[in-house]
């Protein structure tokens, strides 16, 4: 197809992207140049963004005094496993659902998406109770298990319209090959599926590596507190370390943006051909 853009088109869109960019972007910078900075500068009428003196002190803070590398692993734990469980029922559900004669399967996809429309505050209560009963507080289990329930829905969703876009005929030509269903999803279906399991993958790690309110609930020390429970910790009465808590945003962020950057093609790609029924 021939480019028809005018000049004026082309510096216009150049223009919205770099506006993207910058609103984007713009907080991340802020963020992680506030994480070089000293807290009188922090505090002073004029911020600035360049830090003038340069200091690691806050980043020795984090991991030294507040035990940020103890929350790291806490949240790293709790995310690995939610995401590879989303991925393995998620991905049996779904295949389930669009390959096999299931009978209602848009009515039970409806249902699977309504647990997702619960508002968490609604949630937290009611869940609290059941892990205090199942013993299950200050575990990884009960972060797992809640983490599991709310990044299936999405999971189960975006492989569901993944694999509506694979021939039918695969289906057909691997069991005339004697293929197993079983066989057919981890050997057929799955690989081919790499760019929508990338994808949901990383959107179940980052809602686990994010969430908040569960965590806070159902965990009350060190050794099970994930990320964003052990930054709120950062506080106190009398003094909020604005340069602290902007160097453990700043530690748990980078490894986030590294992953999409890396996966960008992969996530693309699952996100826009599975909206296209073959």
């Amino acid at each position: 197809m021939n480019d028809t853009r005018s000049p004026l088109q082309t510096i216009v869109i150049y223009l919205g992207a770099l506006l993207i960019l910058v609103w984007s972007g713009g907080p991340f910078i802020w963020q992680f140049s506030t994480s070089f900075q000293l807290d009188k500068a922090l505090t002073s009428g004029s911020p600035s963004l360049i830090p003038d003196p340069f200091t690691l002190e806050h980043y020795y803070n984090a991991f030294v005094e507040k035990e940020l590398h103890r929350y790291v692993w806490n949240s790293m734990v709790v995310s690995l496993a939610t995401t590879f469980l989303c991925l393995f029922v998620g991905s049996l559900a779904a295949f389930a659902l669009s390959r096999l004669n299931v009978k209602g399967r848009f009515g039970i996809l409806m249902v699977i998406l309504s647990v997702s429309m619960f508002p968490q505050i609604a949630l937290v209560g009611p869940l609290y109770l059941v892990a205090t009963n199942l013993g299950l507080l200050d575990t990884y289990t009960a972060l797992i298990i809640t983490y599991l329930a709310l990044g299936l829905p999405l999971v189960t969703w975006v492989l569901f319209g993944y694999f509506e876009t694979l021939p039918r005929e695969i289906d057909e030509a691997a069991r005339m090959d004697g293929v197993s269903i079983p066989g057919l999803l981890w050997h057929i279906i799955l690989p081919m599926s790499l760019p929508s399991l990338v994808t949901t993958g990383l959107l179940a790690f980052i809602t686990a590596w994010n969430e908040f309110l569960f965590a806070l609930a159902f965990t009350s020390n060190i050794d099970r507190q994930t990320i964003p429970v052990g930054i709120a910790n950062f506080t106190n009465l009398y003094y909020v370390p604005w340069g602290d808590i902007a160097a453990a945003s700043a530690v748990v962020t980078v490894p986030l943006i590294v992953l999409v950057l890396f996966f960008q093609r992969h996530i693309i790609e699952g996100l826009t051909q599975g909206g296209v029924k073959e």
